[in-house]
């Protein structure tokens, strides 16, 4: 088995648990404040890992280049906008649908690398990408509604609100992946925790101007509810650095392809957890998801 496949396994299991505690986060803090917790308390996890890697296993220091600058910062605030979208489609729709309305990122990071990257999936993997998006369809499909009032439903809020967080994810992926390319030495390893860190302490300052400005007193709420906080940023680093090391591995759009696993554990952590129920045209739909991700493992 390839390195990457399990690697994204786990990113995806590890995203799942931190978007499920920030959710519960919501309403103790806003939505940009549970956003804020991901990277202020995830970055210390980022930086030690790297600074261990390069203390205890010889791992080099990569040098700064423009090309990684510029693009682990458009990755990092467009990680922002994501993450925060999600959390707000969470308020919208069950935490199921809205993982999934986000999962449109998968055509849109395939578009995307093949701009930016020059790197186009495979016909089969093309093809896995559509029954994905039908999936997609069925999750928006109102009880009893039609096929023409399914589109309709595309216009919804948490329809909206999720597949722009999936937009800001596909950027936040490309572009993560060509800065990773873009420095000089390393292994995957280090190449990915080194652009995380960069990113999450560019993410920290961002996102603190921001909230100062905008949203007096979260970061003191963000700080006052640190118990939580603290197990959103180890996860989140958890994620975030699967994520990094396997799109430094292999085109971005495979890994986010099977990455839709993660629609396995929000439907569990939707029926087990949040105890919110789901409509046999939603199950439909991620049962298409599924579909769609056993595609990629054939490609």
């Amino acid at each position: 088995m390839d390195l990457w496949i399990p690697i994204t396994v786990f990113a995806a299991a590890m995203q799942s648990v931190r978007t499920a505690i920030q959710k519960k986060l919501v309403g103790r803090v806003s939505a940009n404040g549970a956003s804020f917790d991901r990277f202020l308390y995830g970055a210390p996890w980022a930086v030690a890992a790297f600074l261990g890697l390069v203390a205890f296993a010889g791992a080099p220091v990569p040098s700064l280049n423009d090309v990684f600058l510029i693009h682990i910062a458009i990755g990092g605030i467009a990680q922002i906008a994501a993450t925060t979208l999600l959390i707000q489609a969470f308020t919208l729709r069950n935490f199921a649908v809205g993982t999934t309305y986000s999962k449109t990122e998968v055509i849109q990071t395939a578009i995307f690398g093949a701009i930016l990257l020059g790197e186009t999936p495979a016909t089969l993997v093309w093809v896995a990408i559509l029954v994905s998006l039908v999936g997609v369809l069925f999750l928006a499909k109102p009880p009893k509604a039609s096929f023409g009032e399914t589109l309709g439903a595309l216009k919804e809020p948490a329809a909206l609100v999720g597949i722009g967080a999936g937009a800001f994810f596909a950027v936040a992926a490309v572009t993560i992946r060509k800065a990773s390319l873009s420095l000089d030495v390393g292994d995957f390893a280090t190449r990915a925790l080194f652009s995380l860190s960069v990113m999450n302490c560019i993410q920290i300052v961002v996102m603190a101007v921001y909230l100062r400005w905008r949203e007096p007193g979260q970061i003191s709420k963000v700080i006052e509810h640190w118990r939580p906080s603290v197990l959103v940023g180890l996860t989140s680093f958890a994620g975030s650095a699967g994520w990094a090391m396997a799109m430094t591995l292999q085109n971005a759009a495979y890994v986010r392809a099977l990455g839709q696993v993660e629609l396995i554990f929000a439907l569990l952590f939707t029926r087990f957890w949040f105890r919110e129920s789901m409509r046999p045209s939603e199950a439909l739909g991620i049962a298409l998801v599924v579909v769609g991700l056993l595609g990629v493992l054939l490609a």
